[in-house]
């Protein structure tokens, strides 16, 4: 079975979350929310949805995860600190398997050093961010580099979870 890692903490995009969650585990997929402290519930920026952290970063194998999903929020912004969740970013990026981020979540991609010649797409206010950690930005609903994929808002949702679950698709043959 496919896994596929959410990684977030409190304030996390609503939508940006359970739209992809959703869709990755009617797919037949396997869905692990992946955060700061096992067990914690924390919440969404828009109060609509609460989850309970399934796994700390400390105890996430990158290894064991077939695909990488970043909800935006200011979520984003918490986990970059923290050095375990970059570099189980960096490491998933890095192997080639499938990596979404959404929104803001941009911060975490360039905060794991993963941009360079890379051409993404964010929500506006984080352009220059991911434009001084090496990357070209393009205002488009969904932009595949590779095993990136990006987009810029929950507007853009659908383009953004059909392009990842396609990616799953292919990177597991």
């Amino acid at each position: 079975m496919t896994k596929v890692a959410f990684i977030l903490d409190e304030m996390f995009e609503d939508s940006e979350f359970k739209v992809p969650y959703d869709r990755v585990r009617e797919a037949g997929h396997e869905a692990v929310v992946v955060g700061l402290e096992k067990g914690k519930t924390v919440q969404g920026k828009k109060g609509k949805e609460s989850i309970t952290i399934e796994m700390s970063a400390e105890e996430a194998d990158p290894a064991d995860f077939d695909a990488l999903v970043i909800p935006g929020g200011y979520s984003p912004d918490k986990i970059r600190t923290n050095e375990k969740m970059v570099a189980i970013t960096k490491n998933v990026v890095d192997s080639g398997k499938p990596v979404a981020a959404i929104c803001h979540a941009g911060w975490m991609l360039a905060e794991a050093d993963v941009l360079k010649g890379k051409t993404v797409t964010s929500v506006r206010s984080i352009k220059t961010d991911l434009e001084n950690a090496g990357a070209s930005w393009v205002d488009q609903e969904v932009v595949e580099d590779g095993n990136l994929i990006t987009s810029r808002k929950p507007d853009d949702l659908e383009a953004f979870t059909k392009a990842l679950l396609s990616q799953i698709v292919q990177s597991s043959r």
